[in-house]
């Protein structure tokens, strides 16, 4: 299946509301580490956010492609590569939300990466299993 870039966004919206909002539920209440507690959920919002427009160029990626696909591989250097871009835009000019002096780059990473397995599992295995007319609309909900 190749998702539109409608499904591609419903998909991103679908996990980070549930999987990643479960996620970073966790790291809200458990008071991880010495920053705001709110900085998780502008973390989760601003990747969902970004990754709006990231699905824009990632779509017009997967052209070049000869079978039009975007493998797991391509998912974790896409991760990689968002992670890295939200990091740069916090420490260099900041974003409302989260101030660049209490940015804690050690428990972004482990935020990060919780969010981005949990969804990445889910995306490759829940999905499929649960909701396997998603496959066939170009991963699109509605």
């Amino acid at each position: 299946m190749t998702p539109t870039l409608i499904g591609r966004w419903q998909t991103r919206l679908f996990l980070f509301a549930t999987i990643g909002v479960l996620v970073t539920l966790a790291f809200f209440i458990l008071q991880i580490g010495d920053q705001p507690r709110s900085i998780y959920f502008w973390i989760l919002g601003y990747i969902t956010c970004f990754g709006f427009l990231w699905d824009i160029l990632y779509i017009k990626l997967q052209k070049f492609r000869w079978d039009r696909d975007w493998p797991g591989a391509f998912q974790l250097l896409a991760g990689i590569w968002e992670a890295l871009f939200l990091v740069t835009l916090i420490k260099m000019i900041g974003l409302p939300g989260i101030s660049p002096s209490k940015f804690n780059l050690g428990l972004f990473i482990f935020h990060y990466s919780c969010v981005w397995t949990a969804i990445f599992i889910t995306s490759q295995s829940l999905i499929r299993i649960l909701f396997p007319q998603w496959r066939f609309r170009g991963g699109q909900w509605f």
